[in-house]
């Protein structure tokens, strides 16, 4: 009677995790707009006409940007050769990012547990441990957030990781590895680094624990092959040609306040992988050197670090800590050496903390029903995504500068146009500021009229995006002609004359 019932939850969990995956194809097929798919847009956009000089791809600027990664210059010369949309090849990026990330789980699983039942677990409790808050970044494996952002750099990258990690793992296994594996990893860790930086920290830490915690102790031989690949590793850093890796060190200024929130709430958000930290706890006690315990004392250190000195974009590494307790989670429920009648109380404490993670992150099948379709407890934890401005695209031609707010400017370059100012912090764009000011002095009510003019003159601009209340010239102004074309909310674009 035990093996049948084990057989069946097996299967429930085998048919979850496959209908979860099918949810984010069919996500995929519609590519729901929110946070930073505009500027990978935009960055597919640039290096689809200029594959060598692709310039800032969100101002008239000739800078280079991180977001020029190996990854996405990938992605450019696919849209190159093949004439393919950009947001159709954002939809090829997204199915190899989730198929990276899918394997990557099922491989690194498979080098810490040998149950068949342990990866598709592992998949569940990193898509739904989360908390009773729904909570989306970039970078964070959440069923909702993953389902905005599978397209991004930061789900590749991910994927990256996981392979990383379970090759690493088996690489330092006695002395099998040659140089090549070893100066493999290394080109793989650097391709990480360089296509999600953020990303990239966390596939570091995680390779440091599967260094710190690898059983036997490693070798001479496989210290020196190790840091031949880390040296290989930090030579394609330092040369890759389109931003300088290690001049983003000095970055962290402007991005604190952005990333202040990932503090706030912190039970809501990540309540249910306390379920994963009492897991991890059980791991050491069996094993002081456990790579998962290790893997998350480093993220852990780093976020706290992060607020309690108020470099709040080290909550970036949150995943660090997040990704090896919901890992230990999943494999706790398989783990022979605990008692039976434990290992059932915690899998049916599993099971429930999955249904929660599920039911508040239920909103995500808005992004393939139709809303009116969801039961209502549904539809009410659904959230629109963003329209979009294909409206603007009749008119506003590839390379025309458009004038707009913030939250227009991070949607508008995905089709091709420039805006004044960006509409994310740019380290590498000397005039950031200025550029801001421009935008802003446009708007303000106390801004005369040859002020304004000379913002049109500076910067080249040819159109106008605003909401009505949004200030800037008189829509009468004769330096302005309404076009036809009007967008979400009462938006409206203007034509610069002269």
């Amino acid at each position: 009677m035990r093996v049948a019932t084990n057989a069946v939850v097996r299967r429930v969990v085998w048919i979850t995790a496959a209908l979860l995956l099918a949810l984010l194809l069919l996500v995929i097929v519609r590519l729901p707009w929110a946070g930073d798919l505009g500027i990978h847009a935009a960055t597919i956009e640039r290096l689809r006409h200029d594959l060598a000089h692709p310039g800032n791809p969100l101002v008239d600027a000739d800078t280079p940007s991180p977001y020029y990664s190996p990854w996405m210059l990938l992605l450019g010369c696919l849209a190159k050769a093949t004439g393919l949309g950009t947001f159709v090849v954002l939809r090829v990026a997204a199915l190899a990012g989730l198929g990276l990330l899918a394997t990557g789980v099922w491989h690194f699983v498979r080098t810490l547990s040998p149950r068949r039942g342990a990866p598709p677990l592992a998949l569940l409790c990193l898509l739904l441990l989360w908390g009773p808050g729904l909570f989306n970044w970039s970078g964070f494996l959440g069923l909702n957030s993953l389902a905005l952002t599978v397209s991004y750099p930061s789900t590749f990258a991910l994927g990256l990781s996981f392979h990383l990690w379970a090759l690493l793992r088996k690489a330092l296994r006695g002395d099998g590895a040659g140089w090549p594996a070893f100066l493999g990893l290394g080109a793989l860790w650097a391709v990480t680094l360089l296509s999600h930086q953020f990303t990239g920290v966390v596939a570091s830490f995680g390779a440091l624990a599967m260094v710190l915690g690898a059983r036997p102790w490693l070798t001479r031989a496989v210290l020196t092959r190790l840091a031949g690949g880390l040296g290989l590793g930090l030579v394609a850093l330092a040369a890759w040609p389109y931003y300088s890796f290690f001049d983003l060190f000095e970055a962290g200024g402007g991005l604190e306040d952005i990333h202040r929130s990932l503090y706030r709430d912190l039970l809501p958000h990540f309540g249910l992988a306390l379920l994963g930290v009492a897991a991890l706890a059980s791991r050491l006690r069996r094993d002081h050197r456990d790579p998962l315990v290790i893997f998350f004392a480093l993220g852990a250190t780093m976020f706290a670090a992060g607020g309690l000195t108020g470099h709040y974009s080290w909550g970036r590494v949150l995943p660090a800590a997040l990704i090896p307790a919901q890992l230990a989670a999943a494999l706790e429920a398989f783990e022979p050496t605990a008692r039976v009648a434990a290992r059932r109380a915690f899998a049916v404490v599993l099971g429930a903390a999955l249904l929660a993670g599920a039911w508040t992150q239920a909103g995500t099948l808005g992004y393939v029903l139709p809303k009116a379709s969801l039961p209502g407890p549904v539809a009410a934890k659904y959230k629109a995504p963003w329209p979009g401005y294909h409206w603007l695209t009749p008119k506003v031609r590839y390379g025309d500068v458009v004038l707009a707010k913030t939250f227009p400017a991070r949607q508008i370059p995905a089709y091709g146009p420039y805006t004044v100012a960006p509409g994310y912090p740019d380290f590498f764009l000397p005039d950031q500021e200025e550029r801001l000011a421009a935008v802003r002095d446009y708007f303000a009510p106390g801004t005369t009229r040859a002020e304004r003019l000379d913002v049109l003159r500076r910067y080249g601009v040819r159109w106008v995006v605003q909401y009505p209340g949004d200030g800037g010239l008189r829509p009468d102004d004769p330096a302005l002609r309404r076009t036809g074309s009007s967008g979400p909310k009462g938006q409206v674009l203007y034509e610069v004359r002269g």
